[in-house]
């Protein structure tokens, strides 16, 4: 296959992005046009600086900037913005779904009320169901570095909010934060008829994985790499067909791989485990959801089939109900064939 005719099909396929956090799609230009609508004060004085201090050597380097990007997000009007735009760049790369993280700790403690953050989002959700055809799931992440504590009040803050929340998730600094830190906050959050799921294996070692499937009983594995140093392990997820959300450029901007030939999801294929691709934190890491595609297609000469084989898992890994994912699987079925 060369690379137009593989680049055209993953212009085609349908797909769902499973591993998005909406906070890490704020392009240096909303956040300039942001910081300056709220009178907030930052270190850049232009789009070219902020993409220069995007050149990340870890997890930690990256989470910095992260955090601290985050500050010009005031209003729900802000958090509309933001998310509206992602949703545009999507519908661009023929997402049909989305099941975005968003880090309300990241707001809360900064003094922004939690239905600010979630009205915004849900209504730039909502819009872009009712406008692009992209259907949701919204998954409220805990930070992982705050303690369980913090992590049980914000579980609080959401309860008036269930009905609107679909899922928890697990994130930020991975390296001596294990998932066992948070056994009985998500197992309150299995209690309340939430989809549970947890970053785990990125920096983290195997062990992580183990205690995300083990104590958290989490229902998918986000980025998962590391898994693949432990052959149980990979037999393990395998068996139970866990899909694993993974990043690739995200892994390359921060050194998880070197070059995005190491990535493993061609690997991760072989060895039968559900593989996604998606874009993680796409402002910071170069790329949305198609160019996660094109990168691994071309790096690692995946097939036509392989590229169907990621965008199926993708809607089958989803929390759609099956009568739903079977339309996207046509769909798929169809631009596979050219239709």
């Amino acid at each position: 296959m060369t690379n137009p005719d593989r680049d055209a099909l993953i212009a085609r396929l349908p797909k769902a992005e499973l591993h998005l956090h909406i906070e890490g799609s704020l392009e240096p230009e909303l956040l300039f046009a942001l910081a300056e609508r709220n009178g907030v004060a930052i270190p850049f004085a232009s789009v070219e600086e902020v993409r220069a201090a995007y050149s990340f050597s870890n997890l930690q380097d990256f989470l910095d900037i992260y955090y601290q990007g985050m500050s010009v997000l005031r209003t729900e009007q802000d958090f509309f913005d933001l998310t509206w735009a992602y949703l545009q760049r999507a519908a661009a790369d023929n997402v049909r779904h989305v099941e975005i993280f968003f880090d309300p700790q990241g707001h809360t403690e900064r003094g922004v009320a939690f239905e600010t953050v979630l009205d915004g989002i849900e209504r730039a959700l909502k819009a872009g169901e009712a406008q692009l055809r992209i259907s949701y799931r919204l998954i409220m992440c805990f930070l992982r570095h705050l303690s369980e504590e913090d992590a049980f009040a914000t579980l609080d803050q959401a309860m008036p909010h269930l009905g609107r929340i679909h899922g928890v998730g697990l994130d930020s600094s991975e390296l001596g934060h294990p998932p066992a830190k948070f056994a009985r906050v998500f197992a309150r959050a299995r209690e309340l008829g939430l989809f549970v799921t947890a970053h785990a294996g990125e920096e983290g070692p195997p062990e992580y994985v183990h205690e995300a499937l083990d104590l958290l009983k989490v229902g998918r594995i986000d980025h998962g790499n590391r898994a693949l140093e432990d052959p149980a392990l990979v037999a393990l997820l395998a068996s139970e067909g866990m899909t694993l959300t993974v990043c690739p450029l995200s892994n390359l901007r921060l050194c998880v791989i070197h070059e995005i030939g190491e990535s493993p999801v061609r690997r991760m294929l072989d060895l039968g485990l559900k593989a996604t691709i998606n874009s993680d934190d796409p402002a910071y890491f170069g790329g949305y959801i198609n160019d996660n595609y094109r990168a691994v297609a071309s790096a690692l000469d995946l097939s036509g089939a392989e590229l169907a084989t990621l965008a199926r898992n993708s809607f089958t890994g989803s929390l759609l109900p099956t009568a739903e994912q079977a339309r996207h699987l046509a769909a798929i079925s169809e631009a596979l064939d050219g239709r």
